[in-house]
């Protein structure tokens, strides 16, 4: 069960770095904001602590959001 959430996380992890490469051109400044950028609207949580959570769907809505055009 274990190996199924770490390979449910890590599925996940990759899903954001690879949105956010497309936006920074890089998958080391992806990585980077990825595990260090405090996120608007989650109490300074990095998108890597929000995925350590569970909550992986609301960091793509973020992301969504702000491609979208509204500010977090």
């Amino acid at each position: 069960m274990r190996g199924d959430m770490m390979q449910r996380r890590l599925h996940e992890m990759t899903r954001i770095i690879d949105r956010m490469e497309e936006r920074f051109g890089s998958a080391l400044i992806a990585h980077d904001w990825y595990c260090t950028e405090p996120l608007p609207g989650f109490s300074g949580m990095t998108a890597m602590q929000l995925v350590r959570e569970g909550r992986a769907d609301e960091v793509l809505d973020y992301i969504d959001a702000v491609d979208a055009g509204v500010h977090a």
